[in-house]
């Protein structure tokens, strides 16, 4: 199956694809059961939504066996980088320091955090 580099996923399918990002593989249990430790949601809702991405071609399924087994289809790196050009655009005018600011303006960096984005700034002053 052929999957579009600019498949879009809605806030629900995304919530799933962190699910499978996270662990690689699950089922449809598997992921509503970590889903429903954050929000009140039935399985069926979880199963249905997983049936439509796998019709859009977001996962893979692989059901050999009896119970089926759902794998993302698209990688979490391009997902962000599709959802954070969009947003820079959109709601940043083009300017990804706008966006940079916004972001440091709103949540405070760990000194962790501090350390990795002075590292990925230096590393852009190279190029």
């Amino acid at each position: 199956m052929a999957v579009s580099k600019n498949i879009k996923p809605t806030e629900s399918e995304l919530e799933i694809l962190r699910v499978l990002w996270d662990k690689g593989a699950a089922t449809v249990r598997e992921v509503h059961e970590v889903l429903a430790e954050h929000k009140d949601s039935g399985y069926t809702t979880t199963l249905k939504l997983m049936q439509i991405m796998f019709e859009k071609g977001i996962v893979k399924r692989d059901d050999s066996s009896k119970t089926h087994i759902y794998r993302a289809n698209i990688s979490r790196e391009n997902t962000q980088q599709q959802f954070v050009g969009k947003m820079i655009h959109s709601l940043f005018g083009g300017s990804s320091t706008q966006l940079v600011m916004q972001a440091l303006g709103n949540h405070a960096p760990s000194k962790e955090e501090l350390e990795e984005i002075q590292k990925m700034l230096d590393n852009l002053k190279k190029q």
